[in-house]
C-alpha cells in the first residue's frame, strides 16, 4: 500500500472504527480484517457471488457506474458493493443482504487479501461509492440474463435425456 491514494484510502476506510488508530496499525501488522461500522459513511449491499461479478461486470462494461470500493468474500461467495448510507427498501431481493447503521462489515486493507476478503475493486481514499439506483438496474438486469441461462441450460439438459 505505497502511494497517497494508497494512504488515503486506509485513513477512509479507517475512519469508519472505532479506533482508528489502532484499525490502522493492525492493519499494518498485517493481522486481518478489521470490523467496521456500516451506516455512517457507507453501507454495504451483499449479493451472491454469481449475480454481483455479472452485475459489476455490467457496471464497467456499461460505464454506468464509477469504480466504487467492491469486495469479494471467497469462502461465502458474496460481493459485497459499498454504497451511500440509507433505506434500503428497493435494493433488498432474495439472496441480498443489507449491512446499514448497527451493522458490522470485516473489512481487509485497501491492496491486500486478509483470509477470505480481498477487493476486488478497493477504495480510492476519496469516498467515492456505487450509485444504489446504478447498481439495481445492473442487479436486475444480471438476474434476468441469469435466469435465461439457467433456463436455457434445463432446456439443453432436456434435450440430451
Amino acid at each position: 500500500m505505497h502511494g497517497c491514494m494508497g494512504k488515503q484510502a486506509i485513513e477512509w476506510l479507517a475512519s469508519a472504527a472505532t479506533d482508528p488508530q489502532r484499525c490502522k496499525e493492525e492493519w499494518d501488522q498485517g493481522t486481518g480484517p478489521a470490523l467496521l461500522q456500516a451506516g455512517r459513511f457507507w453501507d454495504v449491499l451483499s449479493v451472491p457471488e454469481y449475480l454481483g461479478l455479472c452485475a459489476l461486470d455490467l457496471l464497467s462494461r456499461n460505464r454506468r457506474g464509477i469504480p466504487a470500493p467492491t469486495l469479494v468474500d471467497c469462502a461465502a461467495q458474496r460481493i459485497g458493493f459499498f454504497l451511500p448510507p440509507g433505506p434500503v427498501s428497493e435494493r433488498i431481493r432474495p439472496g441480498v443482504r443489507h449491512a446499514g447503521r448497527g451493522a458490522w462489515v470485516a473489512v481487509p486493507p485497501p491492496g491486500r487479501v486478509a483470509g477470505r476478503l480481498e477487493w476486488l475493486i478497493p477504495p480510492d481514499g476519496t469516498g467515492t461509492l456505487h450509485d444504489p439506483g446504478m447498481v439495481e438496474l445492473a442487479l436486475s438486469e444480471a438476474d434476468g440474463t441469469l435466469a435465461v441461462l439457467a433456463s436455457t441450460s434445463r432446456q439443453q439438459g432436456e434435450r440430451y435425456r
